[in-house]
């Protein structure tokens, strides 16, 4: 099967590098044009913008601060008119250690909410009524296995931020799928990628595949098929699903 997206303008978050990185290019490669959204990372989405080519652009902004979230939305809105798919894929790990002040504590529990689900949210909420305004949107949000199985102690506000993404794409599918929403999540396990390279630094590759029922770590490139399948419309009735990408180490 063949999938073209080229008419399709599509928003995606956390593009510069890992997932994002590679939704990008796949959806990229299928035609898509795509508002490339990146918070620091300017010389790895200029590469990427790079080898998708076409009506692709960049859009910097911090997803901590809620004015610039909304700005996003406006900007990519007044460039191209239009959004028929959001991919909310940007997202944090801060580890909460036992020795954090009770403030520190807090500090990293709302950095993470705001960027993981507060962002992911108010995108949504900007942009939905456009969408609808149009027939219809696709919403594909990158949760995580912690959403469902949860995490160690140190990540507690990771894994809830990713629970709260499942409860607001289910949320939205059944709450909008009248006005032609669909909302979807693809939750990832262990990936290979920066966030992750700290963990296999300290721990090594062989605990982080200890838990797996395949033999290799998952790759970005795993993940990003599935994303376009998700874009292309063919699977519009699984609307309010959750996909699991985890190489077996989790299944719900």
């Amino acid at each position: 099967m063949e999938i073209s997206l080229k008419d399709k303008i599509i928003l995606l978050t956390g593009a510069s590098q890992g997932i994002g990185a590679a939704i990008a290019l796949q959806l990229g490669n299928a035609g898509a044009t795509l508002a490339l959204h990146y918070g620091r990372s300017r010389r790895e989405i200029e590469k990427i913008r790079a080898q998708i080519g076409g009506n692709s652009k960049n859009f910097q902004a911090d997803l901590q601060d809620p004015e610039e979230v909304v700005r996003l939305a406006e900007r990519v809105i007044e460039h191209y008119g239009r959004v028929d798919i959001l991919i909310n894929n940007a997202g944090v790990a801060i580890a909460e250690e036992d020795k954090m002040s009770e403030l520190a504590w807090l500090a990293a529990w709302q950095k993470t909410l705001q960027v993981n689900l507060v962002a992911a949210a108010s995108l949504c909420r900007s942009l939905i009524p456009q969408m609808s305004a149009r027939g219809g949107g696709r919403i594909i949000h990158i949760a995580s296995r912690a959403a469902f199985r949860g995490d160690t102690p140190e990540y507690m506000a990771y894994a809830a931020s990713k629970g709260g993404m499942v409860a607001l794409s289910r949320s939205i599918a059944r709450g909008y799928g009248k006005q032609g929403i669909k909302s979807f999540v693809v939750a990832p396990g262990f990936t290979r990628t920066a966030m992750a390279q700290q963990f296999i630094d300290e721990y090594g590759e062989d605990y982080a595949v200890s838990d797996l029922a395949l033999n290799n770590l998952t790759e970005p490139e795993d993940i990003a098929p599935t994303v376009l399948f998700l874009a292309s419309g063919h699977m519009d009735h699984a609307t309010g699903c959750s996909i699991d990408i985890n190489a077996g180490s989790y299944v719900h």
